[in-house]
């Protein structure tokens, strides 16, 4: 019944939303620290099966069903349906989250083609062809519906053929190999370049001390499980269509079924390297760049490789940026209900980053080394610091290390964080902590930790210190994008930029307003509107290569771009603020 529901589901235009049906009357809220919890005093695969039926049917009495829940709960299901090797049971379970996954992907945000792949595989191990044959019709009209083409559909109709010729229909399977070989046929379309084709590719340099998984497919290479630092190159397509700050993809309202580089952020290419060509590599590039430096982006709780490389690149992207951007990514489960099991691994990760920190300013050839964490990946971030700095200063050197380092919504106890930085200070020419009042994340993580403030919260718990700049980004909104509003807003943006630029201080930057505090360092406030964060971004990209321009230049180009008044002077108001770009 499963199987023929799928089936149906992409052979149809008119799609319907998967139901969670409610079993009683009675309904209940379900925490996913509660479930975490239940699940890790439960040692045994049965006991976690049991919980996780127990955990499912609370969801479905919910009033208000989570849905990214209630798909991770299932996915770990799988997991260990597979360790069992119940494969019946699993293929099954994979068939369906396949189904949620495209029915809801406008929710969910997930990939179906991994779960449609692994029902395949594991229908096909049971014998049950005909199975298998309609989930791998199901892959190949995901790729076919959002516009891809050659060596991925190829794949599937030869993976058809295979299934068909066990099935021993050689007729059928022999026209599943012709549509193969036409599906490698050169077009128009092929023979062009990525530009032409609608869309960009940021190469992201990578280190990780994830474990690959096994699979082929790009945005499932690397999973959750600990790994030793490996390093590599993560490509990354970037659509002409792109809205700066966002991440797209896929819509089921817009009858896309499958990503399209065109359209949609996607990770096109994973590329593991040992680490002197990984260097190397990043030498020769670095060589090229205008700006001979590098911008270290790591993430944090609930985030895949997958969407932490997509954030990377988008961040490059929407920066123009001139250096070479670099990924570190460590094992977070990438699920709402693992934040405990996020941060046993995070702590370990901050080892290896101290590790790869040494390396990259040694081996990479770059004159800076910017960095930015967001929320759980601070804690990495802050404990790899903090052995840099140790070693740092028994080496008797006092020249900072790195450039800009941004805190971005740390999710770190608050007094640990400034007792902390009063360490790592001479590490980095500037240290900013960007934070927020709105951030529900962090909320949700205060109260996780008995009620201790994070120092990546704003509001009466704010954190201030002479040794960081403080930035409460409040203003930029309550939304459940809030804890990302670092890399989704212009806003911010344009802030990290004019820091990367100029080492602009709070007071020489955009739209920041001074809060004076009894008895505390001062703290820095957002203001929404009153920056023209757009034409600001827009010119620190002209600008980002030139090392001989004045600010009388600068206004000279301005004045002759716009022509109304009040833009003039809101720019010209910004740059009046600048320390000297260069003398003339």
């Amino acid at each position: 019944m499963i199987l023929r529901r799928l089936y149906v589901l992409f052979l149809v235009i008119s799609f319907t939303s998967v139901s969670l049906p409610v079993h009683a009357q009675q309904t209940i809220e379900v925490d996913p620290v509660s479930i975490e919890t239940r699940l890790a005093g439960q040692p045994g695969i049965n006991g976690k099966l049991a919980v996780l039926e127990t955990a499912l049917a609370e969801i479905q009495k919910s009033k208000t069903p989570d849905l990214g829940l209630f798909f991770d709960l299932g996915t770990l299901r799988l997991e260990l349906l597979l360790k069992q090797d119940k494969q019946l049971e699993a293929a099954d379970q994979a068939a369906q989250l396949a189904q949620i996954a495209i029915s809801q992907r406008q929710i969910l945000n997930r990939n179906p083609l991994p779960f449609l792949r692994r029902a395949a595989v594991l229908y096909e191990e049971i014998g049950k062809y005909r199975n298998a044959i309609g989930v791998l019709e199901a892959e190949l009209n995901q790729r076919l519906e959002g516009g891809q083409s050659g060596e991925e559909i190829a794949r599937v109709q030869r993976d058809l053929a295979h299934i068909a010729k066990l099935q021993g229909n050689a007729s059928q399977a022999e026209k599943y190999l012709a549509l193969a070989e036409a599906a490698l046929a050169p077009t128009e379309a092929g023979t062009r370049s990525g530009e032409e084709k609608g869309y960009h590719e940021v190469d992201v340099f990578y280190a990780t001390d994830r474990k690959q998984t096994g699979e082929t497919e790009p945005s499932d290479f690397y999973g959750y499980d600990r790994g030793d630092l490996e390093f590599g190159i993560v490509s990354v397509t970037i659509p002409d269509t792109h809205v700066p700050g966002a991440i797209e993809t896929p819509s089921i309202w817009k009858l896309e079924f499958g990503p399209e580089p065109a359209k949609h952020i996607m990770v096109q290419k994973v590329e593991p390297q040992a680490a002197d060509e990984y260097f190397a590599r990043m030498q020769s590039e670095m060589k090229q760049r205008d700006r001979k430096e590098a911008f270290v982006f790591i993430h944090g709780f609930n985030t895949s490789f997958d969407a932490a490389a997509k954030r990377a690149a988008q961040l490059a992207y929407d920066m123009d940026y001139r250096g070479v951007p670099v990924l570190y990514s460590w094992p977070s489960a990438g699920k709402t209900f693992m934040y405990v099991a996020d941060t046993a691994v995070v702590r370990l990760s901050g080892r290896r980053l101290y590790a790869f920190l040494q390396d990259l300013k040694s081996r990479s050839g770059a004159d800076v080394i910017h960095i930015v964490a967001h929320s759980m990946g601070n804690r990495a971030l802050t404990d790899a610091l903090e052995l840099l700095a140790t070693k740092h200063t028994a080496e008797g050197k006092s020249e900072p290390i790195f450039g800009q380092v941004f805190f971005a919504a740390p999710d770190v106890d608050a007094g640990l964080f400034r007792e902390m930085l009063d360490t790592i200070r001479p590490l980095a020419q500037r240290m900013t902590l960007y934070t927020s009042q709105e951030d529900w994340a962090l909320v949700a993580s205060r109260k996780l930790h008995g009620d201790a403030p994070r120092a990546g919260q704003a509001g009466q718990s704010l954190l201030t210190s002479e040794v960081f700049d403080t930035i409460d980004m409040s203003a930029l909104g309550e939304d459940m994008l809030a804890h990302t509003y670092f890399a989704n807003d212009s806003s911010a943006l344009a802030d990290i930029m004019s820091l990367i630029w100029l080492n602009a201080a709070p007071d020489q930057r955009c739209g920041l307003q001074k809060v004076d505090r009894i008895q505390k360092a001062s703290s820095w406030k957002y203001e929404k509107g009153s920056c023209p964060d757009t034409d600001v971004i827009n010119l620190i990209k002209l600008l980002w290569g030139e090392s001989e321009v004045s600010v009388d230049q600068i206004k000279k180009q301005i004045k002759a771009q716009f022509d109304d008044p009040a833009r003039i002077a809101a720019i010209e108001a910004w740059l009046d603020k600048l320390p000297p770009v260069s003398s003339d």
